[in-house]
């Protein structure tokens, strides 16, 4: 890996997560963002939950903070090769980013937005080098969670992919490429087209939302943290899947729109864990214990070349 700096732009919960990340594997960063102290006390924060969870010690994490800096001008960023934009989105604003950081950082090989939902086509206009520009979209938390999806322009080059891809892999990413963009990009295409059969299910009487919870716990899910979905069909025999899938599809859900439930919770202001009522009622969860289950599965994914303390 390069000795220079990984740049970052923005101090949001993306942003930080993955100073937390490059930093953790002993990667120099800076994050430009105004008033840093907010960003700074998150990115303690995340490392006083490693070392409670006994992942890093605190002189590994003092050492890991050392590689980190930041600066409220551009200038700062002049000497990263990689910068990952983290900035609201919204295509104007992203727009003036990228134009700054070509001005800004002469030795520049990438600049990759962690967008959720737009398109490197839309990104890459309006900007010089168009080469560089491409999307690496991370799950939250990005420093534990390994899957990032990285979504080419039609004119990004391989030299920009390749550039990130090392990075990201060297801090033990999983990177998922895309051969062309696409609305959602992998894992949201999938996850969603499970959420609408889900939704379909519970409105029509099928079964509750809490028997599809714990049907997918406890028969298929786990599967899939060992393998893979086109593993496991060729393992079962694709004659078994296509006689399945033509009995089944025509009684799947084809909606293009909200599900009426769903639209109800959102006209009462029913939204879920921020407002106590969702599908579920969660006013009476124990959250510290929710967020722990949601994040134990990916402790096993926790690879980092941490720096000595």
């Amino acid at each position: 890996m390069t000795d220079r700096p990984a740049g970052i732009i923005g101090k949001g919960m993306i942003g930080i997560s993955l100073a937390v990340l490059f930093t953790g594997n002993g990667i120099p960063t800076v994050v430009l963002a105004k008033n840093h102290e907010a960003g700074l006390e998150k990115y303690r924060a995340y490392y006083r939950d490693l070392i409670a969870q006994g992942l890093v010690t605190e002189k590994q994490a003092a050492a890991c903070e050392r590689l980190l800096s930041f600066t409220e001008d551009y200038a700062g960023l002049r000497e990263a090769e990689i910068v990952f934009e983290c900035v609201t989105e919204n295509l104007e604003v992203k727009h003036g980013v990228y134009r700054q950081v070509e001005a800004a950082c002469p030795r520049l090989r990438a600049i990759a937005s962690t967008t959720s939902a737009i398109s490197p086509a839309d990104l890459a206009r309006g900007v010089e080098q168009k080469e560089k520009i491409m999307v690496a979209h991370p799950y939250n938390p990005p420093h534990m969670v390994p899957c990032v999806e990285l979504v080419r322009n039609d004119f990004t080059a391989e030299d920009s992919i390749g550039a990130v891809t090392e990075l990201l892999e060297y801090c033990g990413r999983e990177v998922c490429k895309m051969n062309k963009p696409a609305p959602g990009f992998i894992a949201n295409r999938l996850q969603h087209a499970l959420y609408r059969e889900a939704v379909y299910m519970v409105e029509q009487g099928i079964c509750a939302p809490e028997d599809i919870d714990k049907c997918i716990r406890s028969s298929w899910g786990p599967r899939y943290t060992a393998i893979g979905l086109f593993d496991h069909f060729d393992y079962a025999g694709l004659d078994l899947i296509a006689s399945i899938e033509t009995y089944l599809y025509p009684d799947l859900c084809g909606t293009k729109t909200v599900h009426p439930s769903l639209q109800e919770r959102l006209d009462r202001g029913d939204l879920g864990c921020k407002t106590g009522v969702g599908y579920y009622d969660w006013r009476e969860r124990d959250m510290d214990a929710f967020r722990k289950r949601t994040g134990e599965p990916y402790l096993r994914f926790f690879n980092w070349k941490l720096p000595e303390g």
